[in-house]
């Protein structure tokens, strides 16, 4: 190995898929060993069984499928509102001013913290589970999205003047284009963290989902099922940073040029 030398695509799935045996291999071993608990660490086989009894027999497919709509219903409503307010603060200068103090005061507040509200105001229905997730986002992504639309070359823009450019013209068709595949990338990665508030969301009022499948387990120390959860979260997550990379790479063709 030298510093930052490339790597072939199949060397990096190898090396991918070898962290992941390394690792069930040490879980195993400290398991089926006797070095943990059962109690406190289920063994691999365990953890495989119950997710079949969760799949099969307890509807945990149901409770898959909330977790996967309140994600995704939580993140689209803020990137409806953040993106936008991310280009004006990016594009415009007083704007910028006048929301960043706010924003960046907002980004640092635990999405946890609001829970207490949230469930006055909204109850524990779908709403509130949404806007925890709403709010452990928008923020980010306003944030993210102005720093990046603000650094778009000033050559560029001053070139599109020169040929007659109107303020409208500057964002459509020089600002958006020339930030949009970091503005996708900055998508990809605040979806990872909507999976994180997601879970947080549903450990408290919650009758689904797989937050609450946990909450139920832990209660009962099933550390199989508890782990089963985990892993699937993990799943879905990869699978849809997966997706979410080769759109951005479909759509934006030219930033891998």
């Amino acid at each position: 190995m030298r510093p930052l030398d490339p790597v072939t695509s199949k060397q990096r799935v190898a090396y991918g898929l070898a962290f992941f045996v390394v690792f069930v291999a040490l879980w195993s071993w400290a398991t089926f060993g006797g070095y943990v608990s059962k109690t406190f660490l289920a063994n691999p086989l365990t953890m495989v069984q119950e997710g079949y009894d969760l799949l099969a027999k307890q509807g945990f497919v149901f409770d898959i499928g909330m977790t996967i709509w309140r994600v995704v219903g939580g993140f689209a409503l803020a990137a409806i509102i953040a993106v936008p307010l991310g280009v004006l603060m990016g594009a415009y200068k007083p704007v910028e001013a006048f929301l960043e103090p706010f924003v960046s005061f907002a980004r640092y507040l635990p999405a946890s913290a609001f829970i207490p509200l949230l469930i006055l105001w909204a109850g524990i229905g779908e709403l509130q589970k949404l806007l925890v997730i709403f709010i452990g986002s928008v923020f980010q992504v306003i944030l993210m999205v102005a720093v990046t639309v603000g650094a778009t070359r000033r050559d560029l823009v001053e070139a599109a003047y020169t040929l007659g450019a109107r303020d409208r013209g500057i964002i459509r068709r020089v600002l958006l284009p020339s930030s949009a595949p970091e503005i996708a990338e900055i998508l990809r990665l605040v979806l990872g963290w909507a999976w994180t508030y997601v879970i947080v969301a549903e450990l408290i009022g919650s009758s689904s989902g797989i937050g609450h499948m946990i909450t139920d387990s832990q209660a009962l120390l099933n550390t199989g099922q508890i782990i089963f959860g985990i892993i699937v979260i993990g799943l879905i997550g990869l699978l849809s940073d997966f997706m979410f990379k080769a759109f951005n790479a479909w759509l934006f063709p030219w930033r891998l040029a």
